[in-house]
């Protein structure tokens, strides 16, 4: 395992359009060994993962920086100290910017641009590594295929942690510092390589494979919402039209209600009066049976 991180330091440490011809090479050369396997497994990072993973080896003071701040910063929570509490918070977040504007800088010597949404993915990452002791050790170790985030409230998941490094035993392994190259005197008298046109066009075709993986996985998740709209646009019409449907039976019913109302009041009046006459012509009958009863 000693020798797989030893391996896996020296891939991640290089630009990222170098990391998968550099791996599969590698692993050729192991071709035979127990090595050979895992090697080829190792995943190559995102973006925003290849740069904290640079940054932790060209500026790892920062990293550490970083690191004891969120340890002050876990204790100042657990020992419910308000005053130092809200301090050590305003100065997380002042690191966490400060750094990921290093980080930037140091990526763009490497010759990679960092967009707004990577910058932002590496600044939730050390803000991660600040709050979670577990995101702390995964960014150390140098050795990100993806970037974490957290709210802070909860801890991550150990496995989540996990997968978001190259190997699970890269938890607690510290990354190797390495010093930015230094440019030398331009030599006259190179000779010209003739494979390099190959190796550029190699990287470039990488890259595009890269790019149109991202764009299919994009343009699925676009999809899929797209979907989930039409189907909701639809069905929010055929709801409006079953409310438009009701609210025109509602209008049908009260205005036959309003008809039967009259039509009761009417009937009501008919059964009054023809009850007060058939009061009258049942004392009339009354009186008359009486009359014939006494005439015997």
């Amino acid at each position: 395992m000693a020798d797989l991180l030893e391996i896996a330091d020296e891939l991640y440490a290089l630009p990222l359009a170098e990391f998968t011809p550099a791996r599969d090479a590698r692993a050729k050369e192991l071709k035979g060994t127990d090595l050979a396997a895992p090697v080829k497994a190792l995943r190559k990072p995102s973006t925003a993962a290849w740069v904290l993973n640079l940054l932790v080896r060209r500026a790892s003071a920062q990293v550490d920086q970083v690191l004891t701040v969120g340890a002050a910063l876990r204790e100042a929570q657990q020992a419910m100290s308000a005053g130092e509490l809200r301090a050590l918070t305003k100065q997380r977040r002042q690191v966490t910017a400060a750094v990921t504007t290093q980080a930037r800088r140091i990526a763009g010597e490497e010759g990679t641009r960092v967009t707004e949404a990577v910058a932002e993915q590496v600044e939730a990452t050390l803000t991660a590594a600040m709050v979670d002791e577990g995101c702390g050790r995964a960014v150390r170790s140098g050795l990100l295929v993806s970037t974490l985030a957290t709210t802070g409230v909860e801890p991550l998941d150990e496995g989540e942690v996990a997968r978001a490094v190259a190997l699970p035993e890269a938890l607690g392994f510290s990354a190797t510092p390495r010093e930015a190259p230094v440019p030398g005197p331009p030599d006259l008298h190179v000779v010209p390589d003739p494979d390099r046109a190959a190796k550029a066009r190699a990287a470039a075709e990488e890259r595009l494979a890269a790019a149109d993986e991202e764009h299919a996985a994009a343009q699925e998740t676009y999809d899929e919402a797209a979907g989930e709209v039409d189907r909701l646009e639809a069905r929010q019409l055929q709801v409006q039209a079953e409310i438009d449907e009701l609210r025109r039976r509602l209008a049908d019913l009260e205005e036959q209600a309003e008809g039967l109302e009259e039509e009761l009041a009417e009937a009501e009046e008919v059964r009054d009066g023809a009850g007060a006459e058939l009061r009258t012509a049942t004392a009339e009958r009354d009186a008359a049976q009486a009359a014939v009863d006494r005439l015997g």
